[in-house]
This record gives C-alpha cells, sequence and structure tokens, in this order.
C-alpha cells in the first residue's frame, strides 16, 4: 500500500466535499475578549470571536488569572505525574471540594477534558459492571457514544429527548438488570434541552442510573450555576453529573460528581484517569477561581440569556435562518458543506467576524451550520455589526432562497 498516496487522496477527498476543516490562527487578547488577533496571509487583524465556548468570558476574567499566576508562582508549571504517582496537587483537592459542592453531591473527580471524563466514565461502568445495558441518547456527545463503545456492554439508543421511547426500551429488561441511562442536558449543536425529570422517572422505575453530561450548562443555567439539573431541582435524581472546566468556566478539564463511593469506583478503576497525567496546579487553580466567582454571581448568567435572546431575535427579523433553540446556542442552518465554509470564510475575511463553520461529522451530511455562542461581553455595537454582516454575506451566497432543513438529527 501506498500510504502516502492514501493520506493525500483522502484529504483531497474532503477538500472537494466542502469538509476540509481550517483551524483560524487567533491570539486572544487579555482583557478585550472577544476581540482576537487573526493571523493570516501574512498580516494581523483584528476579528471579533463569535463562536468561543468560553460563553462567559471567564477565560479573561481578572480573578482567574491572577489564580493562575498565584498557583504558577507558588507550584511551577506542571503536576509532576498521574495522581498516583506525586501527581496530586493541593489546588486539585480544593478543585474536587468545591465541584462536589457545586453540585451537591459528595464527591467529584478531576480529569483532563469533558472528553476524558466521560469516556473514561461510561467505559469504567460500562466494562466492570456484570451484564450493564447502557441506554443513550441518539444525539449524544462523541465522547459518550466512544465511553459507551469501549465499554464493551449491551446498548440501545432511544430516540432524542423521548422519555416514551427509553420507557419502551428499559422495559424489555428485568427490573434486577444492571441499567445506565446516558443523556445531555443542552444538545449543543441544536440548543435544545432534555427534559431531566421526565428521563430520570422513567430510569427511576427500571432501576437505572442516569448518568448526565451538562458541559454545555455548567456555570451557564441554575442560580449558582452548576447547570440545567439545578435549575429544574432534580440534582439528587442524577446519579453522575458530568461537566467541563473548558467552557463556561474558561478554563480547561473535565470532572463528574457522585456519590463518595461511586466516584472511588470510577478514580479506582478507570484507566483514563489512573494512567494520565494530572491537570496543571495553575490551571486547577484558575478553575476554582472561576467557579466561586460564577457561584457568586448569577447576573453574569442573566446578561447571557439576554445577549443570546437578543441574537436570535435580531437575525430572525433580517430572515436569517436561526434554528429553535431554547439555549444559549444560536445555531443557523446553511444545510451545504461548501456554502457553510465559504460563509464562514466571507464573515472573517470581509467583515472581521469569526464563527467556524460546523460540518459533518460533527452534524450529519445536510445540516451544516454556523453555530453562534454570544457572551456577556459582546456589546450592541458588535450585535449590530454580526447582524448586517450574515445579512450581507446571505445576500452575497444567495443562502436566502436554500432550503434548510427544521430538524435535525446528529451523526454517531
Amino acid at each position: 500500500m501506498d500510504y502516502e498516496h492514501y493520506f493525500t487522496k483522502r484529504i483531497a477527498d474532503l477538500k472537494s466535499e466542502g469538509r476540509y476543516r481550517v483551524f483560524a490562527d487567533l491570539e486572544r487578547q487579555k482583557g478585550r475578549f472577544p476581540i482576537a488577533l487573526n493571523y493570516r496571509d501574512g498580516e494581523v487583524r483584528e476579528v471579533v470571536v463569535w463562536c468561543s465556548n468560553d460563553y462567559l468570558g471567564m477565560g479573561q476574567h481578572p480573578d482567574v488569572i491572577a489564580a493562575a499566576h498565584e498557583a504558577l508562582e507558588r507550584c511551577g508549571a506542571g503536576a509532576g505525574g498521574t495522581r498516583n504517582i506525586s501527581g496530586t496537587n493541593h489546588y486539585h483537592v480544593l478543585l474536587e471540594e468545591e465541584l462536589a459542592s457545586f453540585n451537591a453531591k459528595e464527591a467529584s473527580l478531576l480529569f483532563t477534558s469533558g472528553y476524558v471524563a466521560n469516556q473514561t466514565a461510561l467505559s469504567t461502568l460500562g466494562a466492570t459492571i456484570p451484564g450493564c445495558v447502557v441506554f443513550s441518547d441518539e444525539l449524544n456527545h462523541n465522547s459518550m457514544i466512544e465511553g459507551i463503545r469501549h465499554g464493551r456492554s449491551d446498548k440501545h439508543v432511544f430516540r432524542h429527548n423521548d422519555p416514551e421511547h427509553l420507557e419502551q426500551l428499559l422495559s424489555a429488561y428485568p427490573k434486577e438488570t444492571p441499567k445506565l441511562v446516558a443523556f445531555e442536558s443542552v444538545y449543543s449543536m441544536d440548543g435544545d434541552i432534555a427534559p431531566i425529570a421526565e428521563i430520570c422517572d422513567v430510569a427511576e422505575a427500571h432501576n437505572a442510573m442516569t448518568y448526565l453530561d451538562e458541559v454545555h450548562a455548567v456555570g451557564m443555567y441554575g442560580s449558582q450555576g452548576s447547570g440545567v439539573a439545578e435549575r429544574d431541582g432534580v440534582r439528587d435524581r442524577i446519579t453522575i453529573i458530568q461537566g467541563t472546566l473548558a467552557k463556561a468556566v474558561g478554563v480547561v478539564g473535565g470532572y463528574i460528581a457522585a456519590s463518595a463511593s461511586c466516584v472511588d469506583y470510577i478514580r479506582s478503576f478507570g484507566p483514563g484517569f489512573i494512567f494520565s497525567s494530572s491537570m496543571p496546579p495553575a490551571t486547577a487553580a484558575a478553575a476554582l477561581a472561576s467557579i466561586r466567582y460564577l457561584r457568586a454571581h448569577p447576573e453574569i448568567r442573566d446578561k447571557h440569556q439576554e445577549r443570546a435572546a437578543t441574537a436570535k431575535r435580531l437575525l430572525s427579523e433580517r430572515g436569517i435562518p436561526v434554528l429553535p433553540s431554547v439555549s444559549h446556542i444560536v445555531p443557523v442552518m446553511v444545510g451545504n458543506a461548501a456554502l457553510c465554509k465559504q460563509a464562514s470564510d466571507l464573515l472573517l475575511n470581509d467583515h472581521g467576524i469569526y464563527v467556524q463553520p460546523i460540518n459533518y461529522p460533527t452534524v450529519p451530511v445536510g445540516t451544516e451550520r454556523l453555530r453562534i455562542t454570544p457572551t456577556p461581553l459582546h456589546d450592541d455595537s458588535m450585535m449590530a455589526h454580526l447582524v448586517e454582516s450574515f445579512c450581507a454575506v446571505w445576500d452575497q451566497l444567495d443562502l436566502h432562497k436554500a432550503h434548510h432543513p427544521k430538524s435535525i438529527k446528529a451523526a454517531e
């Protein structure tokens, strides 16, 4: 086999399909978010970032930066190894205590990313609980799907946010069969939210554990910001809550929160935790400062919801096809990979707006879109510029005449 030819051919196929991913070379500017410097074509230009997962701008918050500086000066750059081999720093302990309290659980466990948290926790449970059967929402994130696959337990996929279908699937098994229902709170591509209470009703009736991914809700919902489960008053009904420190918290890392025995079980048997070096102390300190701030400042969440609602309204009023979304996510449908990339390029090159195209495999072919994530730091002038720029690009590409599917199902 000619390996180089194979690699080159596959990349060429991606480019011809309009699915080749190009990463914008950005330099975030401390204190100026959402402004960033964009390095391209030998020049440096200022752009406004409209697709960051740093939903609240906490990665730029003075308290968070100061905490990272202090820990860096006290502890140095790295943690020293895995948690078992000299890698447990006092900041890790403090952060895990904060996360347990944040989620109203007995304990929590840190991971290097939300992806690793999902993959490790779900694969460990599936692989080590005898006869366990996993029930997964059809739009679950790739990290959850991969975790379930690696667990090699029996699995079933239930229709998105459909408790009745979940009930049908669970009913095929005796009550004593170990079961796990895995789903998300906020689904980040469409912006819809799971009926958590109804799913818990079904799971509890069949003696199933529940595993809730709150990645796109951490910091964003609830009086203290731990997520939709807090907002809806159902945290006590969730067996394991999983979250990230890389989005609204503004840093990097992931975690699970659950009972002390459940957390200890995954800590003791999860390869993704046991064999991964721990996060740097400065990262843990920054995340700790961010969570403490978010718990004490609900007004930042109120401002964020207003900004998201305003963006949806202004874009929709001008005929831009914003998908229905009950969350802070603002998905704009394009429905074609090549056009989605062209729209993104025009927004960046001609209007100084950075919105990354979302193509397959993140979403199914034919449902390509631009995903806008307004923050509390996007002011009215930025919002007006966004709307006018989208209208100009839509006219230039004649996208107003395109067919935009109303229902979307993400591919595994």
